[in-house]
């Protein structure tokens, strides 16, 4: 067992050391102390803070971002917009899903199915956001309780995220670094996947079938149902179209993912009607300055060599960072403490990617414990905050009602799956 106190730091090591901590920490509070100051702006200033005390040069930061990932990830959130504006989402919903509201447990696992095959392709927050609004109204007007189907509509997503490479921003980077290819991600992650979509179906019908039919007091609904986009043909045949091509391509071809998708994004900001703003306006700038941020924040952390050190002492107690096995478990464990981007974002400076078993396990169980509470994943909160907007409210000990199961069970599963590779 290795001795902590004979791991000598220098003064730069230490000062690295504890503005890594400090940024890690900030991120699974989610603030910092009385500033406002959210997770994208704390993983700036703690990239901020290393260039600033000469943990890193300028040169090693920007080696320190991968663009490629960057790129694909901004790429594929235009991809999303277009679709959010073009009213396809709402569109979707509506024809599917409203025909089964009279038969609620049918209704339940149409959605759960919809929201997955959605997420799958595009972004799962956004197939949230646009979702949301649109089954709360729907099944408010039947005089059922929206709950339990607000509930499954982000577990499912999450889960549904977790079958492509693109499904979520963790699943981009994890597909680039580790160099997957699209197909073969996908037929791993399948059998996991709808297994877990299953589970999920299970554990929401038997928790909340007896509350389905619960008169519920509905709330202002102005809100939300203004967000409720006319569909629009052109734009939805274009959006669906290019998507096509992108999956298409990315399948069938070596082309580089970041170039395809970005000039996809690109052909799609050309339109004579939707003012290229609007759409840029839905992309998660957030998400992508947290990202290069961390980027940052990692990157010195690794090449000071106390990533090294750190899996060393780790070796020394026994734990194999490397096995897909611990790796499933330490990934979907940190991501409920620090924030899953965060999670994956130090994992894979420090995982062997060029083993592909790690990246799935990598990916999937980053998405699948993202169900096991509310600040989990985003897509919880935007189905929580739809709740609000309605004056319904998911506490944190109903959703985790539901996500518990749903997340222990479905990483079980994955652990399962992996045991048979």
């Amino acid at each position: 067992m290795i001795n902590l106190a004979s791991i000598s730091l220098n003064i730069l090591d230490i000062t690295t050391l504890i503005i890594f901590l400090v940024t890690y920490l900030g991120l699974a509070v989610g603030h910092w102390f009385y500033l406002k100051v959210d997770r994208s702006g704390i993983a700036l200033l703690g990239s901020i803070a290393m260039l600033a005390c000469g943990c890193l040069t300028l040169a090693q930061a920007e080696a320190a971002v991968d663009m490629k990932s960057i790129l694909l990830l901004f790429s594929l959130m235009v991809v999303a917009a277009q679709l959010h504006f073009s009213g396809f989402y709402g569109w979707v919903a509506k024809r599917i899903l409203n025909p089964l509201l009279d038969r609620p447990a049918i209704f339940l696992a149409g959605l759960i199915l919809l929201s997955g095959l959605l997420s799958a392709f595009l972004n799962n927050d956004v197939v949230v956001i646009a979702m949301a609004p649109v089954v709360t109204l729907s099944v408010l007007n039947r005089k059922m309780n929206p709950i339990p189907f607000l509930i499954a509509l982000a577990l499912s997503s999450n889960i549904g995220c977790a079958l492509t490479i693109i499904g979520n921003a963790q699943n981009v980077l994890v597909g680039e670094m580790g160099g997957l290819g699209f197909g073969e991600y996908m037929l791993f992650a399948v059998v996991p996947v709808t297994l877990s979509l299953i589970l999920c179906y299970v554990v929401v019908y038997f928790l909340g079938r007896k509350t389905f039919s619960l008169p519920v007091q509905a709330g202002p609904q102005d809100t939300l149902f203004q967000q409720d986009m006319p569909f629009d043909t052109w734009r939805t045949v274009k959006g669906v179209g290019m998507l096509a091509i992108i999956v298409v391509l990315f399948v069938s071809t070596d082309l580089p993912r970041y170039l395809v998708a970005l000039t996809a994004a690109g052909l799609l900001l050309c339109s004579h009607r939707l003012p290229s703003k609007k759409v840029l306006s839905l992309v998660n700038w957030q998400l992508l300055v947290l990202f290069i941020g961390l980027f940052v924040v990692v990157g010195a952390f690794v090449q000071s060599g106390l990533s090294a050190d750190m899996l060393q002492v780790l070796s020394s107690y026994g734990v194999n960072i490397n096995d897909p096995f611990q790796l499933t478990l330490i990934s979907a464990g940190l991501s409920n403490c620090i924030n899953n981007s965060a999670t994956v974002m130090l994992l894979v400076k420090v995982v062997d990617l060029s083993n592909p078993m790690n990246c799935y396990a990598l990916a999937l169980s980053n998405a699948f414990a993202g169900n096991l509470i509310i600040v989990g994943s985003l897509a919880n909160i935007i189905a929580v905050q739809c709740a609000e907007s309605f004056q319904l409210k998911i506490g944190f000990r109903e959703f985790f009602k539901y996500g518990a199961p749903t997340a222990i069970g479905s990483v079980l599963i994955l652990l399962g799956w992996i045991s048979i590779f």
